[in-house]
């Protein structure tokens, strides 16, 4: 029997990212984001999720979705020698680093889309002039194919564009990841004021864990 699907197109969540952080108040439960399937037995919601992955991170430890079990994280794209958004998106994950440093419930995962140049030991040296806390903040790198396919997974735009600043397309989303792998709250990373909103988000799902319903 087919499943029904439940889309939300990226240019949905293009348009909404460019008004708010978020679409329900921080004070209501957050809600799923991503392509959803129904139980045809028993009616369930079966929620997006994120798969399966294996990259390395600045201190060439391996990073799984085992990394992140019982935590939440906030995950992004980027690249080192990026010339447009990135610098500003680092800064915005930087205010989450020293805002939640001390909560390690949190986690911040960046992948890098220029697997050519973004070597292990220059992921390590820009984390070293940010100054975060390797255990903290994991910026990875790995199979081309699997970072740009994931960028799919997590609803972002992460690709090789010649036509685009520094030769890659990517967007600056932000996105919040529960314990169980599901998208539940996103922005956009270039904007201050969108990232403080997320922070309520991030709060929230620090709140309630996995399993809360209202």
């Amino acid at each position: 029997m087919n499943t029904l699907r439940f889309a939300i197109p990226v240019a949905v969540l293009l348009a909404s990212v460019m008004v708010a952080c978020h679409q329900e108040p921080a004070e209501k439960m957050l809600p799923y984001y991503g392509f959803h399937d129904v139980n045809p037995n028993t009616g369930d919601t079966i929620y997006h999720k994120i798969p399966d992955f294996e990259f390395i991170n600045q201190d060439s430890q391996l990073i799984t979705n085992a990394t992140f079990e019982g935590k939440i994280y906030v995950a992004d794209f980027f690249f080192t020698s990026c010339p447009t958004i990135c610098p500003k998106v680092a800064q915005q994950m930087l205010r989450l680093h020293d805002r939640y440093q001390q909560n390690d419930r949190l986690l911040l995962l960046s992948h890098t889309i220029d697997i050519k140049h973004d070597t292990v030991p220059r992921l390590k040296e820009y984390a070293e002039k940010l100054q975060v806390q390797s255990s903290k903040w994991h910026f990875v790198t790995g199979d081309r194919d699997a970072i740009y396919g994931i960028g799919d997974d997590y609803m972002s735009i992460a690709k090789e564009d010649p036509n685009a600043p520094g030769g890659f397309d990517h967007s600056g989303w932000l996105l919040l990841i529960d314990e169980n792998r599901h998208i539940r709250a996103y922005c956009d990373g270039t904007d201050p004021e969108a990232v403080t909103k997320f922070m309520n988000d991030i709060d929230w799902l620090l709140a309630h864990p996995a399993g809360f319903k209202e």
